[in-house]
């Protein structure tokens, strides 16, 4: 099923294939900031039951 169920090193493959490295470059870097929020969120939230809980 295009554009439904591509997943986004697939996207990014895509984007590089038609030579649109500014696209490409775009959703890395989504992803990127995307992985590093989740990272935090998580370890915030380990910081935060360690304190509660002990």
């Amino acid at each position: 099923m295009p554009y439904k169920s591509e997943i986004a090193p697939l996207l990014i493959v895509i984007r590089l294939e038609e030579y649109n490295y500014p696209a490409a470059t775009a959703i890395a870097a989504i992803m990127l900031a995307l992985s590093f929020v989740m990272l935090l969120v998580v370890n915030l939230v380990q910081t935060w039951s360690r304190k509660r809980y002990g």
